[in-house]
């Protein structure tokens, strides 16, 4: 039942793929409440476990999984995927149907829908967050693509979280030379804030991403850092019931970190490596940051987006399997990430919910 307030309220619902979907929404939830909606948070997973440690005061439930599993060798993404289809296009009804009901049960007034394909009502406002108008996946983007902007002209609004411009971070994900699709650019969006705080970590190592390209990264970081003698900080990107700390000679490890405790140890850092997923790179530029891309496997957006940094000359990368220490030592030759001045009106945005 609704608040005795009345205050409408919007279902945020971002996909559990990694962690970034969720965090990026993290600017949103707390923009609605300010502007006087009551969200309420729908995920399954680590994405969820997220939401609720970061709004324990919000409503949530979980909606069903897509259950996207990664193979241990990147190459064989897109086939895991393929054969993964017919289980997917499954979860995605299954979900259609568990929004409805959500819809009904919380008296719901308004979707977003952070690439939940599944997250849409007919009979309300609902818009799709994405920055992938283009969807890369070699030889089949344009069918990955087409597949996508079908789903996209769903909604009543795209919301694109970049630049429209050329000064942008997602290059030709997301940016179409003709569309009909009902796009509108946010411009990047972060749950942090740039402080000027004294360095305390030579390194930070930010992980996050689906099992099991994550914990073979994090075995691989473990392993090429012993013999480094700067201080590094290490978080594996693993939610949790309860926060674990430990040290292995110069490195402190977390399984995880809250948004306060992860942007004052990205502040206080010289250095980051991470992978390049869209929403650690919104982060790592509004913060502007000195960093080191590592792309998940098989994975062409974030390969793309590495790729495109590297050429650019802000920020290096190379693969996982080709990954050593000294490979830090061309950091030095790049720019690194900076800010994207771009003050978003969410007054103005939100008035699709309040039928403006």
């Amino acid at each position: 039942m609704k608040s005795e307030s009345h205050k409408k309220r919007i279902l945020v619902a971002p996909l559990n793929w990694g962690l970034g979907h969720a965090t990026r929404c993290i600017p949103l939830i707390n923009a609605l409440i300010l502007h006087g909606f009551e969200p309420v948070l729908a995920s399954d997973g680590i994405a969820l476990d997220l939401l609720k440690k970061e709004f324990p005061y919000l409503e949530s439930t979980t909606l069903p999984s897509y259950q996207i599993v990664y193979p241990k060798n990147g190459s064989y993404f897109k086939l895991k995927l393929l054969q993964s289809t017919p289980k997917i296009v499954k979860a995605i009804n299954a979900e259609k149907k568990a929004v409805a009901k959500i819809v009904e049960d919380f008296d719901i007034d308004g979707i977003i829908s952070d690439n939940r394909l599944g997250a849409h009502n007919k009979q309300l406002p609902c818009v799709f967050i994405t920055h992938q108008l283009q969807v890369l996946s070699g030889n089949t983007t344009w069918l990955s693509t087409k597949l996508h902007q079908k789903i996209i002209k769903r909604f009543r609004e795209c919301w694109v979280p970049d630049n429209v411009g050329e000064d942008n971070l997602s290059g030709k994900l997301g940016h179409l030379r003709i569309t009909e699709l009902p796009i509108k650019y946010i411009g990047p969006l972060s749950r942090f804030e740039k402080k000027e705080l004294d360095k305390v970590n030579d390194i930070l190592i930010l992980l996050s991403g689906p099992e099991p390209q994550r914990s073979l990264l994090e075995t691989k970081l473990l392993a090429e850092m012993k013999p480094y003698k700067g201080q590094v900080l290490f978080v594996k990107g693993k939610i949790e019931a309860s926060q674990h700390i430990s040290e292995e000679n110069n490195i402190k490890i977390y399984n995880y970190m809250t948004s306060a405790q992860l942007e004052r140890a990205i502040n206080e850092s010289n250095l980051v490596i991470s992978r390049s997923g869209y929403t650690t790179i919104m982060d790592l530029a509004k913060l502007s940051k000195t960093a080191f891309f590592i792309p998940t496997p098989g994975q062409f957006e974030q390969e793309y987006l590495a790729q495109r940094l590297d050429d650019n000359g802000c920020v290096p990368t190379c693969s996982q399997k080709d990954f050593k220490l000294e490979q830090l030592e061309r950091v030095t030759s790049y720019t690194g990430l900076s800010a994207m001045n771009y003050e978003l009106n969410y007054k103005k945005l939100f008035g699709l919910f309040e039928g403006k």
